[in-house]
């Protein structure tokens, strides 16, 4: 099994990746994911890298995401665990019925969609990640019209997946992204 360096990880992301947006979400859930292994004592590179790569074959392939991307990996040799996770992580999305069964599937599937409400947010309140509250990202999340296309479902299973409550997992998550522009 191999796995790029972060390098040449951006560089995998930067070629198939052009939307800005879809650059940045892949980088916050690389954060998250790596803040993630930090607290679970998992390997912080495969974690990365599992978060930097989940969605890389979204804006070329939306049709069948993450088919294209599962099968890239199997083809460069990366992890099962990665490839479990890309996989579950579309859980109930174009067909896909996995399971997070493991923690690094649980916390891609927990950091994904809720990078998008943090994302949302920050587009209406652009102060930093750091002064962000946690109860605002709570109350945004009760509010189905705010970002409606996030899958709110989703968050809560990989959260119980993840073995944490919302109100940890929304405040790790405001450590993880400060620093992020």
């Amino acid at each position: 099994m191999t796995l790029p360096t972060k390098e040449e990880a951006q560089k995998i992301l930067e070629e198939h990746v052009q939307d800005e947006y879809q650059r940045y979400h892949a980088g916050m859930v690389a954060k998250a994911m790596e803040g993630y292994a930090g607290i679970f004592n998992e390997d912080a590179h495969l974690w990365y890298i599992t978060g930097l790569l989940h969605d890389v074959d979204f804006e070329q392939h939306p049709d069948t995401h993450p088919a294209k991307s599962i099968s890239w990996f199997k083809e460069w040799n990366y992890p099962d665990d990665l490839i479990h996770a890309v996989e579950a992580h579309a859980y109930n999305y174009n067909g896909f019925t996995t399971l997070p069964g493991t923690k690094l599937a649980a916390g891609l599937m927990a950091c994904d969609e809720i990078s998008g409400i943090f994302y949302a947010y920050r587009k209406l309140n652009p102060i930093p990640y750091s002064d962000i509250k946690p109860s605002s990202i709570k109350k945004r999340l009760n509010e189905k019209a705010f970002a409606a296309k996030i899958d709110r479902t989703v968050i809560n299973r990989g959260i119980e997946a993840l073995g944490v409550t919302l109100d940890d997992h929304v405040a790790h998550l405001i450590t993880f992204f400060t620093g992020l522009k």
